[in-house]
């Protein structure tokens, strides 16, 4: 997919004359001349078609006679469209979220959406925002490649497998809670590979057991440093369902901790869902046996791919992590705010601790203030980050917790 250029030609489809006009003049006072306008979709297709016409934006208006957006989106789907889209409607907040989802499964780059009436400053800020997230796709595009079982093995063995960690606070305190252990792999050649690069071979070459025992391995290490230091965090490391086929993963989890001399406490397994348990007999004797060791469980993800009650109600968890997708603007889209109230009242009434994942803005933090969540990770509090830079980061969060008044938001009584 590629990035908008300087002087993008932009394309409004809208069956609404009014509104193709009201747009091409919203558009050309910001400063973007080449416009054109269709009222149909079978018009539109025409441009795209067309290499000298062919809009390296479209404005796609999704409820129109005849074609509507969602069968427009297909045709661009047939087509190989490379260009982006924004989605304009007079429809509910779901049905867009909902176009907004199959757009981006065709794997057609979406800037956003916005509702009618549009207004200047909302298109103004998808505008001005699609130069710096276009870059950043471009920039994964040009790192994406494919990597082989052997040169991730030699990686695993030589150390370049190295963590990173994305603190979790408290959100009534603001204090630092743990870390959730993020894998990277230090690439002599391409520098940080970030794991959807490489955890998939990982899983299909049955080397998981072999990551896993060297992410948890340096976590437990790390883990007893930050106490030694004065710091009681609990680190929490990533856990795949292929993991918990073996019952010799129990005696692993329980000898790395030993050995680094850290209390299973102080360690959490986050178990995410992202296929179905093979046999449940041998994963749920490894996770009831971690748990009467002490050692904490998570639930990652929750309400996403497998994740649901039924784990809860068979396997002993101490966490609940709501999913970003539910966190991020909860505070202003209303079924997101219903899936993420669900959540959280259910993580208290089973006595969990809630994680809201996904804290993406001051917006986002305000909500977990008022609604009593336990704790918060997402960028908005910090990156994932080496571990040598947690000092660093630990002493300006404490600073921003006062100079942006961080707790001055009302907590739910």
């Amino acid at each position: 997919m590629s990035k908008l250029p300087v002087d993008p030609r932009i394309l409004i489809l809208d069956d609404e004359p009014f509104m193709l006009k009201l747009l091409a003049r919203m558009l050309t006072n910001h400063g973007f001349p080449s416009v054109s306008c269709c009222e149909a979709g079978e018009d539109a297709l025409r441009l795209v078609d067309d290499a000298a016409t062919r809009p390296d934006l479209i404005m796609l208006d999704l409820n129109m006679p005849g074609m509507d957006g969602i069968e427009f989106v297909r045709h661009l789907v047939e087509r190989n469209y490379m260009g982006s889209l924004i989605l304009v409607s007079g429809e509910g907040e779901r049905i867009l979220r909902t176009a907004e989802k199959l757009v981006q499964a065709h794997k057609i780059q979406i800037l956003g959406y916005l509702q009618k009436p549009v207004q200047p400053d909302a298109l103004l800020m998808l505008l001005s925002q699609s130069t710096a997230s276009n870059d950043a796709a471009a920039k994964l595009e040009g790192s994406d490649k494919a990597y082989d079982a052997q040169a991730i093995s030699a990686a695993i063995q030589s150390g370049a497998i190295v963590n990173y960690y994305q603190p979790k606070v408290r959100v009534d305190t603001g204090k630092i809670a743990g870390v959730e252990t993020l894998v990277r792999w230090q690439h002599p050649v391409d520098g940080l590979v970030y794991p959807d690069q490489f955890i998939g071979l990982v899983e299909k070459c049955g080397m998981i057991n072999e990551l896993t025992s060297k992410v948890l391995e340096q976590a437990c290490i790390q883990a007893k440093t930050w106490q030694q230091a004065g710091h009681e965090l609990k680190v929490a490391v990533n856990v795949s369902m292929d993991n918990l086929a073996s019952l010799d993963f129990q005696d692993v989890v329980v000898a790395l901790a030993a050995k680094a001399g850290i209390a299973p406490n102080k360690i959490v397994l986050e178990i995410t869902e992202s296929q179905l348990m093979g046999d449940m007999r041998v994963s749920l004797e490894i996770l009831a046996r971690l748990r009467l060791k002490r050692f904490h469980l998570s639930i990652d993800d929750f309400g996403t791919g497998h994740s649901s009650l039924s784990q809860l109600r068979d396997i002993p968890f101490d966490e609940l992590k709501i999913d970003q997708g539910f966190v991020h603007r909860a505070w202003e889209n209303e079924t997101l705010r219903a899936i993420y109230d669900t959540s959280l009242a259910l993580a208290k009434q089973l006595n969990m601790e809630a994680v809201a994942e996904g804290v993406q803005d001051r917006q986002d933090w305000d909500l977990l203030r008022r609604t009593g969540c336990n704790l918060a990770q997402g960028n908005f509090i910090a990156r994932a980050m080496p571990a040598d830079a947690f000092e660093a980061w630990l002493v300006d969060w404490q600073k921003r917790l006062v100079t942006e008044g961080l707790l001055s938001v009302q907590l739910e009584n």
